[in-house]
């Protein structure tokens, strides 16, 4: 039986821009730092974590991938939240095999749907049990927990949550999720207030 999401709060926060991000290009496990913008982006973030007043909101432990994007959005974060940062390999992005480097075209979709793989790439479901085993993991550490990853395995997370799978997730947005209520299926996202 497929493993359960564990049903606590947590923050989650994809990585900043990168070029290829702004270059609309598939990303997978090539290591593609943050540009300019995607620092920026991360320290905006970091700032506005920080400055959480709401004590069930107060992030107690930082969990990343160990890809480089991910890692640097989460060491900025958690700098500003005087924690150290926790790598988990399983965070990191999905492998996209032979699309690495290339347009995020109609290839995509169908990729999320389950109709197609690329050669050499993980498969959306396979995506989605690990996405389950990594958010589990990070769940149970002292909470609340802010994940740093990527948008792939978001996509494969809000499948899991019960929520459309192929929504783009913005570079750098802290979002507040939190399981479903008493009688509701679907987890719920609280983008936080950048302004």
């Amino acid at each position: 039986m497929p493993e359960a999401l564990i049903r606590k709060p947590f923050w989650f926060l994809r990585h900043g821009e990168t070029d290829w991000n702004a270059q609309g290009l598939s990303q997978g496990n090539i290591d593609i730092p943050l540009n300019a913008v995607g620092i920026a982006q991360a320290e905006r973030a970091a700032r506005a974590l920080a400055a959480q007043a709401v004590e069930e909101r107060r992030i107690a432990t930082v969990v990343a991938s160990p890809l480089g994007r991910a890692k640097a959005t989460a060491e900025t974060a958690a700098a500003a939240l005087g924690l150290p940062v926790e790598l988990h390999g399983p965070l990191h992005e999905v492998s996209f095999g032979v699309q690495e480097g290339q347009p995020m075209a109609g290839w995509f979709d169908d990729w999320v749907e389950g109709h197609f793989t690329p050669e050499g790439a993980e498969s959306f479901l396979q995506l989605r049990e690990r996405t389950v085993a990594a958010i589990n993991h990070c769940l149970a550490q002292p909470g609340p927990v802010l994940v740093v990853a990527h948008g792939a395995l978001w996509r494969a997370f809000r499948a899991e949550a019960g929520l459309p799978a192929n929504v783009r997730t913005p570079n750098a947005l802290p979002m507040w999720v939190t399981p479903p209520a008493e009688g509701e299926t679907a987890w719920r996202f609280e983008p936080l207030d950048l302004s």
